[in-house]
């Protein structure tokens, strides 16, 4: 039936052009005729919105008559736009097509009831189409549209995961390939040899016979030395030479400066040891204070506050699993600065955390708490930057990684322990056990110092003789005994010996 009105259709879109072209036309004369121009605007207006409307629902049968008569629209408009320039040359002629206006009108009305017809016939041929493919598929209309969005949903969703995942490896494939490259560069770049740290130091004699003036009569001045310094001095067959045993560097030091003095002074004696050794003290003070300004200088940290400095200058006296904690620092830092630098990250403040990330070893002999929580304390005491704090606070994983410089110190951290040679597991336990004896004797109240000395072996306490008598000694010495079994574990036994001296000095005017 509608292949049978094609024509009519034909005819009613040229209507609709020639009802456009009237608009047109009509729209420069309504300035004079305002109330005719209002209602034919009107059904203009009208007759335009119904035939797009009759247009749109047709178009899926009618495609071809549409084409012809978008054809036909565009003659149409070139000729209407002809129309418009005679139409503007001669007014008149507006009067002639008023005239015919109403019986144009009542075509176009007879013409768009004929659309109508047509519409519905689309209509009922739609839905007719729609129930048999409803009838063939067993699906109703919503049924089918939810299955093939659910169908869509599946497949999109399985090519979006296979997609992500292949990102993802590509880009930890990338980041992993990115980061050995920088990593392997770095570590080419700084190369510095291990060294790690022993629990002896060589002292060299100019001669033999001054082993003899060490040891003193029946031994008074090597066991003054020992008690002043708290080290072990192994006198050997080894020729001008003699060792100096202990797990702590410091008193290493100090006792190897006093030795060094006692020796080039020629007088060895009880007074001379304890002044030597106080002199060898204080030279070590200043000597930590130097230490920690030049390492501050060979990393290019020149702002610290100098009470920092001496603790840094300290952790040259400290080991970690056998590991010289300031050469570890300093070796960070250098690390830290090139890994923050390949990175795009902050030079200053990776540099600065690695520094400072072992600074509560300084002190955490001698404070409760661990080297982290130590050293973000003394940091935040001196006025040390926030950003530098949060880089060094995370290298153990104590505290969240705020900042991207954090991972920096860490990464870092990681290598420089992890350099072959770099540390030594069972020197640390044997520190670590020295260290649970002197403190498990420190905890007795009239313990002025304590000294665990022949590898573990003895721990030599001095008591303060105006808070523990004679008698107070020995039981002191049971009590330390039964502790250290409790609370150390360790290999053999230990010998505990209680010191309790007492001195009256007088001057002779």
């Amino acid at each position: 039936m509608i292949l049978g009105q094609n024509p009519l259709i034909a005819v009613g879109l040229l209507v609709i052009g020639l009802a456009l072209g009237y608009f047109l036309r009509r729209s420069l004369a309504l300035r004079q005729k305002e109330s005719v121009e209002s209602k034919s605007e009107e059904k203009l207006k009208a007759s335009e919105t119904k035939a797009k409307e009759v247009v749109l629902v047709a178009e899926e049968k009618a495609i071809s008559i549409l084409r012809n008569a978008e054809a036909e629209e565009k003659e149409r408009k070139q000729e209407l736009r002809r129309m418009e320039e005679r139409l503007t040359r001669k007014e008149d002629s507006i009067e002639a097509e008023k005239k015919s206006l109403g019986e144009k009108e009542a075509h176009l009305t007879k013409e768009f009831e004929r659309v109508k017809v047509v519409e519905e016939e689309v209509r009922v041929l739609r839905e007719e189409s729609v129930k048999e493919l409803e009838k063939t598929s067993g699906l109703s209309r919503a049924e089918a549209k939810d299955k093939l969005f659910k169908e869509l949903e599946d497949v999109s969703h399985e090519e979006l995961a296979k997609k992500l995942a292949g990102l993802e490896r590509e880009k930890k494939d990338t980041l992993e390939a990115k980061a050995s490259e920088i990593i392997t560069s770095v570590i080419q770049r700084y190369a510095r040899n291990n060294v790690a740290d022993i629990t002896t130091s060589v002292v060299h004699l100019p001669n033999e016979e001054i082993k003899g003036k060490i040891i003193g009569r029946e031994g008074r001045n090597i066991r003054h030395f020992e008690r002043m310094t708290g080290v072990d001095v192994i006198i050997d067959e080894t020729p001008e030479s003699l060792l100096l045993s202990s797990f702590d560097p410091m008193r290493r030091e100090i006792a190897r400066m006093a030795l060094e003095k006692l020796i080039k002074d020629g007088r060895i004696q009880p007074a001379k040891i304890e002044e030597k050794v106080e002199e060898a003290k204080q030279e070590l003070d200043e000597r930590i204070r130097k230490i920690g300004e030049e390492s501050s200088y060979e990393v290019g940290v020149l702002d610290l506050p100098k009470e920092i400095l001496y603790l840094v200058g300290r952790l040259n006296y400290r080991t970690s699993y056998g590991q010289n904690v300031l050469n570890h620092s300093i070796e960070m830092a250098h690390i830290s600065a090139m890994l923050a630098a390949e990175l795009g990250l902050n030079v200053e403040v990776a540099k600065k955390g690695a520094l400072l990330h072992d600074i509560g070893k300084a002190i955490d002999h001698e404070v409760e708490g661990t080297h982290v929580e130590i050293g973000r304390k003394l940091l935040k005491k001196y006025g040390i930057d926030e950003r530098v704090i949060q880089a060094m606070e995370s290298h153990h994983d104590e505290y969240p990684y705020a900042i991207p410089e954090a991972y920096i110190v860490a990464a870092a951290d990681a290598i420089s322990a992890a350099r072959p040679g770099a540390r030594r597991d069972t020197l640390e336990k044997y520190v670590k056990r020295l260290q649970d004896i002197e403190t498990a004797v420190n905890s007795f109240p009239g313990v002025k110092q304590s000294y665990a000395v022949a590898a573990g072996r003895e721990v030599r306490v001095f008591v303060v003789p105006e808070k523990i008598d004679d008698f107070g000694a020995l039981q002191l010495a049971k009590k330390i005994a039964v502790k250290i079994q409790s609370d150390v574990q360790y290999p053999g036994e230990i010998k505990v010996t209680v010191i309790r001296e007492v001195k009256a000095v007088e001057y002779a005017k």
